[in-house]
């Protein structure tokens, strides 16, 4: 058989001029449904044409074109590949037509199409593959095109309803299995801060989810295709579609966007779709972090109904039901579990108030989920609700029996989802779905708040060290329903967007706490925590063991009682900001400033004894393990250090410090690197010079490595015991030993000053593009002379640069400013780090603040010059 050769010229400058019209209207309406209907009515007469002049010498052959997948449901995205299936009547049929098929396909690319065929007989379609789940589910999302019409009735009415049938167990479970896989390959979570919009859980892969589990349930039932596929997956509300709308009309936006198939919505994305309002009913800008808010609200949607359609799957195990009865009646209730689903019982009236919160009860106590039975039923009786909305003690005790039970999260989620919570709980309507929206706090407001209460209940089954220690607070707290309505209102405030958010938060929950008729005494305890959360998370930013913040912070909160429900609160609270935000050093701090302010608290000893030099027994511990010889080069080598380099190593590090400084004759640059933990520590011991403590800080940061945590020390005699705790963003040292080595001698090297550091940075600077930040942080200092009776505190937020802390240090080195201790932070990117300084031994004046205030500014400005070049 000859080869078939297509002219396209025609069909190529027909699409392209069609295809520009559709961008044009999908930019100018912003629909983007529309537009990928219009696509695929393109591409249907393109295939059609080629098809005519493929076959015009053999009409008569049977072999038919199909449209399978997106392409299949007419959702063919810009730069989406266009699926096809040529299924032949048997293989003879296949050889005789290979040609013109050839010649198809290659149209296909010619015109500019990007092609992804199958070629099946009409048996082997209608076989399944367990290997190519891929090629099933596409066929359920299939078209007639072109070609013998009958063969495709064949397919459509019996080839394939009975593949799907005798194989539904299989197809389904598979199916689960791959959703699922990919939702714990993002984290099972829609929060993401550059969400794929096809992937990512809540997106469009979960939506096309939900239908094909809809239609599988349909096909089952009733042994038959649904008349209008999308008819299986309306919603009464019509959420599920608005959600597919906006989805579709952002996926376009990036498609024309990037010129080719790219779903990632990063954050230059986001702003640009913002200021286009892409997928909103109102044209014009909108804000971005709005933007992301009504992309969450509809990626929330898709994924809770996708998940409760896999939920709603026999359990794969034969025998598991042999154990667990499809429905078991709820003893004392009208509600039953069905497949460990709650559900109601038929007929039975669901309309009153009491029913309503306790499903919710249990959903807390037992950690059950509802199926879409009942949660349909919920959301038809709400206008009952909304009706008689309880208040006073009843509604108390209703959420207090939800906020003690241990999956009070999992509960409050779904009342939040179908709008009971805001029903009860006005207040927290305005943090439905409100970002934050910064690369530091990964989830919305209100699933930050839902996991901090899930953090909570989490340290009844501790996971590790620190929450161990933790744990044993839990039971201490008197009233931990009021700590735990406390912390469901804590961040109410956020809504309000102007003003600091606790006091915001306050008046919210105010408001509230007078509609349940609690007394003086309550109200004011859940008040003065909501009020007080932040106050730990900023006294940690300052120096942990100096007497000052600590005297300062027990004196705001007044009694340990609260300083229990407070520690809990912000291990809480900075856990559920992002999965990463709660590090074991922060951790550590946390106990560690529990701990001594607990002691403070508790002491009764005077000040005299408590801030005494040299703990005696921490002394003779030190000198029990050298030998009697070096007692004086010990106690010359203590003498001067500050009590903090006492209170923050152990023993057996002092020693350590001690041998080296005495090896500086030897060598007069001592290093020392360990991990710890997820982190590293490097400890420098030498003579002290200027500039040290920047060049390590520039040597660091050169080597791609983020500081955490940094302490400055000298003693009387001039030797400097400076420590820097660092995490190897790139795990270079992890996954190359021999690079430890080499990373020693190079910070040998810079303590030394046998090597330039601004010669190492130089080969970072491409790490300031402005294109890898995702938002710019002003600039702020913020002096302090009155919370260190030795010092004067700096904080510094600024945006988080390499070599930040070293061009801080430079700074304060030109104005003879010692760092006597070093605290950095980091928040997504922002730096926040604060600086214990002296000057000529004694606190900074008004002038010289006023002076280095001025020229930190423009040095940090300085820094941010080449970014923007």
């Amino acid at each position: 058989m000859q080869p078939v050769s297509l002219e396209v010229d025609d069909l190529r400058e027909q699409y392209t001029r069609e295809m520009a019209l559709v961008r044009q209207t999908c930019e100018r309406t912003g629909d983007g449904t529309a537009a990928i209907r219009r696509r695929s009515a393109v591409v249907d007469r393109i295939l059609i044409e080629l098809w005519r002049r493929a076959f015009a010498d053999q009409p008569s052959q049977n072999v038919a074109l199909l449209a399978l997948g997106g392409y299949g449901r007419k959702d063919l995205f810009p730069y989406s590949d266009i699926d096809v299936l040529f299924t032949f009547a048997d293989e003879k049929t296949e050889e005789q037509t290979r040609e013109p098929v050839r010649g198809i396909i290659q149209g296909m690319w010619d015109v500019g199409l990007r092609a992804s065929p199958s070629s099946r007989t009409a048996k082997e379609a209608g076989r399944f593959d367990p290997d190519n789940l891929e090629f099933t589910l596409a066929t359920l999302d299939r078209r007639f095109l072109a070609g013998q019409f009958p063969l495709y009735q064949r397919l459509h009415q019996v080839a394939l309803p009975g593949l799907v049938l005798s194989e539904w167990n299989t197809i389904a479970q598979k199916l689960n299995e791959i959703a699922r896989a990919r939702h714990v390959k993002y984290g099972n979570t829609i929060f993401h801060l550059e969400p794929n919009l096809k992937e990512c859980p809540g997106g469009l892969r979960d939506y096309h989810l939900a239908v094909w589990f809809a239609l599988l349930f349909h096909l089952r039932d009733t042994k038959e295709w649904p008349r209008q596929r999308g008819g299986v997956f309306q919603s009464a509300r019509g959420d599920a579609e608005a959600a597919f709308d906006f989805l579709a009309a952002a996926r376009c936006f990036l498609h024309f966007r990037h010129g080719r198939d790219d779903n990632i919505l990063d954050w230059q994305s986001q702003d640009e779709a913002a200021a286009l309002s892409i997928g909103l009913e109102t044209r014009g800008t909108a804000d971005p972090s709005y933007w992301m808010r009504t992309y969450y609200r509809h990626a929330r949607v898709i994924y809770r109904r996708a998940v409760l359609l896999m939920e709603h799957l026999p359990a794969p195990v034969s025998f598991y039901r042999q154990f667990r009865r499809r429905r078991t009646p709820i003893a004392g209730t009208d509600f039953l579990l069905d497949q460990g689903r709650i559900d109601i019982e038929p007929g039975v009236q669901f309309n009153d108030t009491a029913a309503i919160l306790r499903v919710f009860a249990l959903m807390a106590m037992h950690g059950y989920p509802l199926s879409q039975a009942a949660e349909d039923r919920i959301t038809d009786v709400l206008p009952v609700l909304a009706i008689h909305i309880p208040e006073g003690p009843y509604l108390w005790n209703a959420l207090r029996e939800v906020l003690l039970a241990p999956h009070a999260a999992h509960a409050l989620r779904t009342m939040h989802a179908l709008g009971v919570l805001e029903m009860l709980i006005p207040e927290f309507h305005g943090i439905d779905a409100l970002v934050i929206r910064d690369s530091y706090h990964r989830y919305t407001v209100d699933e930050h708040t839902f996991l901090a209460i899930d953090n909570v209940h989490g340290l009844r089954q501790p996971a590790n060290e620190h929450e161990q220690r933790l744990a044993q607070l839990l039971p201490e707290i008197d009233r931990l329903d009021l700590f735990m309505l406390a912390l469901l209102l804590h961040d109410t405030g956020k809504a309000r967007r102007n003003g600091e958010h606790s006091a915001q938060s306050v008046e919210l929950a105010d408001a509230f706490l007078a509609r349940l008729d609690f007394d003086a005494e309550e109200r004011e305890s859940i008040l003065k925590l909501i009020r007080l959360h932040l106050e730990m998370s900023v006294a940690m930013r300052r120096d942990i063991f100096d007497m000052e913040n600590v005297r300062g912070f027990a004196e705001k909160i007044g009694s340990p009682q609260v300083l229990k429900m407070l520690t809990i609160m912000t291990f809480a609270d900075i856990k559920a900001v992002n999965p990463e935000a709660l590090t074991p050093w922060k951790a550590e701090t946390l106990w560690q400033f529990y701990m001594a302010t607990a002691n403070f608290m508790d002491r009764s000893v005077d000040e005299t004894r408590y801030h005494a030099a040299i703990d005696p027994t921490l002394l003779n511990r030190i000198r029990s393990m050298v030998p009697a010889p070096q007692y004086d080069a010990l106690k010359q080598f203590l003498e001067g250090l500050p009590q903090r380099y006492l209170q923050t190593r152990l023993p057996e590090q002092i020693r350590s410090h001690f041998q080296m400084a005495l090896n500086l004759q030897k060598d007069p640059v001592q290093l020392d690197l360990r991990p710890s933990r997820q982190l590293y520590d490097l400890t420098v011991i030498t003579r002290d010079r200027t500039r040290l403590f920047a060049d390590v800080a520039g040597a660091l940061a050169a080597w791609g490595m983020s500081i955490v945590r940094a302490g400055a020390f000298s003693n009387d005699a001039g030797v400097i015991v400076d420590s820097f705790q660092f995490s190897d963003v790139f795990r270079t040292i992890e996954l190359n030993p021999s690079e430890g080595d080499r990373f020693l001698e190079n910070m040998h090297d810079v303590v030394a000053q046998k090597a330039v550091v601004a010669q190492l940075l130089e080969s970072r600077r491409h790490l300031n593009n402005p294109g890898n930040l995702k938002m710019e942080v002003a600039t702020r200092l913020e002096f302090d002379s009155e919370s260190s009776s030795h010092s004067t505190l700096l904080q510094v937020v600024a945006q988080d640069l390499p070599g930040l802390l070293r061009q801080i240090a430079l700074t304060l080195s030109l104005h003879q400013c010692d760092i006597k201790v070093a605290l950095i932070d980091t928040e997504g990117e922002t730096a926040i780090d604060v600086f214990y300084l002296t000057s000529q031994g004694g606190k900074l004046t008004s002038e010289a603040q006023e002076t280095l205030g001025r020229d930190l500014r423009a040095a940090l400005e300085a820094m941010r010059l080449p970014a923007r070049a």
